[in-house]
């Protein structure tokens, strides 16, 4: 066992003030994610800041007709917010595509943002891992690498992020607030997950004394033409090999507009823009969205045990393309896309 303080946060400035003066702390509230870090002597934090209480809770609409939410919210009670199901139904799907139900009751909106990866050899601490010690090498790249990145990788490292609910996030093109010593600031989407490169260490933009407060999301939300597809080895709670997040605005069977993200195939959820804009303008058919997968993939590399997923990204852009454009979400999972 390993000796920690505990305390807790009373609002915001005070959550901020208690980790500004000890950069070994960590956050807590949800702890889905932390407590598995600390068994696993992954992280060994010696402070733990409750902010389970601070009033980070609200999901409400915003001046400009988006949504603000509250980064203490629960995943479920996010998942089932009647402003979240009628108007970003596909955020909603993807968070219900993740973990069990009993996790989604504990994990938080901004926990979810910030979990690490589930790569075997960043939780074995037995073996080198950069994102645990940076310099030590990485033992994915020639180890068994199955459920490891396809796209964006790096020598250093090969692990993805295990998010749903941010593959849908990035199609929306949320916006993340977060508060520090410095001030508040906005965060786009696209830029708060970083790629590995050689600082694999950090997975995001957020400074170490910085606190996540709230996710905006645009007034658009493609409520109509929309689908989350993952692909796991199992029904059950399990991340995923590949998961894509897809939603489209027609005029009859033309598209107008194009935005496709995929998980579990790199350090961040991953998006092409010179994917999305061949889609524009052309019909809503199978070999239209055959190309876009093409594009998206152009650079995917397997590392062995991973090869495997190439073909299957591919093939499950092309179907979740289909099923945003016929209007048919699904986000259960398959075991197999044939």
């Amino acid at each position: 066992m390993i000796p920690f303080q505990y305390t807790r946060a009373s609002d915001v400035a005070d959550a901020i003030k208690q980790i500004a003066a000890d950069p070994s702390a960590k956050f807590i509230a949800g702890g889905t994610n932390l407590l598995d870090l600390i068994k696993y002597d992954v992280a060994t934090p010696t402070r733990l800041i409750d902010i389970s209480r601070l009033p980070l809770r609200n999901v409400e609409g915003t001046a400009t007709g988006g949504v603000l939410i509250g980064a203490l919210v629960p995943n479920t009670d996010l998942a089932y917010h009647p402003l979240i199901e009628a108007r970003y139904p596909l955020l909603s799907r993807s968070i219900l595509a993740g973990a069990s139900q009993q996790l989604r009751n504990m994990a938080s909106t901004g926990g979810n943002l910030v979990q690490r990866t589930r790569c075997f050899y960043f939780y074995d601490a037995t073996t080198p891992c950069n994102k645990r010690e940076p310099g030590s090498g990485c033992s994915a790249i020639d180890g068994i690498n199955r459920i490891n990145a396809i796209l964006g990788t790096s020598q250093s490292c090969i692990a993805t992020h295990p998010s749903d609910m941010c593959v849908a996030l990035a199609v929306l093109e949320a916006i993340v607030h977060v508060t520090g010593p410095a001030g508040a600031r906005t965060i786009a989407f696209a830029d708060f997950h970083r790629l590995p490169d050689n600082t694999p260490q950090l997975d995001t933009n957020l400074e170490p004394d910085e606190i996540i407060t709230a996710i905006e999301l645009p007034a658009k939300g493609f409520s109509t033409n929309y689908s989350y597809l993952k692909i796991r080895d199992r029904l059950s709670y399990a991340f995923a090999l590949v998961s894509v997040a897809a939603a489209l605005e027609l005029d009859g069977d033309t598209i107008k507009e194009a935005r496709v993200a995929l998980g579990g195939v790199a350090h961040k959820p991953w998006r092409s823009s010179a994917a999305e804009v061949v889609l524009r303008g052309q019909r809503a058919e199978a070999s239209t969205f055959a190309n876009a997968a093409n594009i998206l993939l152009r650079r995917a590399r397997g590392f062995g045990h991973n090869d495997f997923k190439i073909g299957l990204a591919r093939r499950a852009i092309v179907r979740t393309l289909s099923q945003a454009a016929r209007g048919t979400p699904q986000s259960i999972s398959d075991k197999k896309i044939r």
